[in-house]
């Protein structure tokens, strides 16, 4: 038996009740919600017991029941993408967490990406895995993607409630190919405990209809965005358009082609390093009672430099041919670092910059161009 989850319970906007879990201890990392997942069961997962085990290592991991699943209220009026935000939006609140790092797995991604362009100043950064900006219908893929999405919801309405259904080991083949028996028949039950077939398919028809390609473009925040090249659930090609449309992503190809890497292949190991570099980077460790303004700000590399050369007089089209650039990203940069610091406008910030000067490590990076 897994560890016994850490369960507590706030409603949406929309007064449906979402089902949070938390653990370990450290620099705040927030999962957004996919819809294969029960907090309740997870910690004796084969797939999920891991990540959860490494997560908690890591940070003070928060985790959720998507609307719909697991212990999250069933039969949820509306399955959109937007409630999905407002659902984020409802855990963190209700759990006081001021700046967190956000993962976004699968449609998680789309989700964390809509609440991070919304509050730039609470996420320190993003981090991707096997997401997609666009869903199956919104790829232009014509009459056959038309056809694939019908098949998949046809199969769910068949199977997906049933015991020892073969129809869900499509979604299995799909998620996990290269998983051990153990694995293939826990993801299968995990279909059927973690949603009805009927909430089952009003999510996957939502999801085929994702599209946050804009939001993502005007999304300027710090993001790695990690893939399996042959993922046979999302396309390696939608990760490496995410990475394309934030203008702040490094991409990292994984191998192997499970939707979700598994404990034991080396994909695993490169995501949780990478992960792990990452929330060091975007949340140093520093006070939050002590420092000044700017030294609590909890500025990225990046955010520091850009504002280090807006207290120099420099303006965005300077900064962005200083830094390599676009004016469009520098904006965005200089917006999100004004906010972090709480300057109304930008010349308070060059004056809380000239006065009380950047953190010793950012003002570093910051003027070293």
């Amino acid at each position: 038996m897994g560890t016994l989850p850490n369960i507590s319970f706030c409603r949406s906007a929309d007064g449906t009740r979402i089902a949070v879990s938390r653990g370990g201890r450290g620099p705040a990392i927030v999962q957004a919600a996919h819809w294969l997942g029960h907090i309740e069961h997870d910690a004796d997962s084969p797939v999920w017991a891991p990540w959860l085990r490494e997560l908690g290592r890591i940070g003070a991991f928060v985790r959720y029941d998507q609307r719909g699943c697991g212990l999250s209220d069933r039969d949820a009026p509306d399955v959109s993408l937007e409630r999905m935000v407002e659902d984020l939006s409802a855990v963190v609140d209700a759990l006081g967490l001021k700046r967190f790092v956000l993962l976004g797995m699968s449609q998680g991604g789309a989700i964390a990406t809509l609440y991070a362009r919304r509050h730039p100043n609470r996420v320190a950064g993003l981090v991707l895995l096997g997401a997609y900006p666009r869903g199956l219908l919104a790829r232009g893929g014509g009459a056959r993607a038309e056809e694939e999405a019908r098949l998949l919801t046809d199969l769910m309405r068949l199977g997906w409630g049933q015991d020892h259904s073969a129809f869900r080991s499509v979604f299995t083949e799909l998620f996990v190919p290269g998983g051990t028996r153990e694995q293939h028949e826990w993801w299968s039950d995990l279909q059927r405990k973690a949603a009805r077939p009927g909430d089952a398919v009003r999510i996957l028809e939502a999801l085929h209809r994702i599209d946050v390609t804009e939001d993502a473009r005007s999304c300027g925040l710090p993001a790695l965005v990690a893939h399996m090249r042959g993922d046979r659930r999302v396309p390696m090609e939608e990760g490496r358009l995410f990475a394309t449309l934030l203008p702040e992503a490094r991409f990292l190809p994984l191998e192997g082609s499970n939707h979700v890497p598994l404990d034991g292949e080396p994909a695993f190991v490169t995501f949780m390093e990478a992960l792990e570099a990452f929330v060091a980077d975007v949340l140093p460790a520093t006070s939050a009672t002590s420092g000044s303004r700017l030294d609590r700000a909890g500025l990225t590399g990046a955010e520091a430099e850009v504002l280090a050369l807006v207290a120099r007089g420099l303006d965005n089209s300077e900064i962005g041919h200083v830094l390599g650039k676009s004016p469009k990203t520098v904006r965005n940069q200089v917006s999100v670092a004004i906010q972090k610091i709480g300057a109304p406008t930008r010349a308070a910030a060059v004056a809380m910059v000239l006065s009380d000067g950047l953190p010793d490590r950012m003002a570093m990076r910051g003027t070293s161009s």
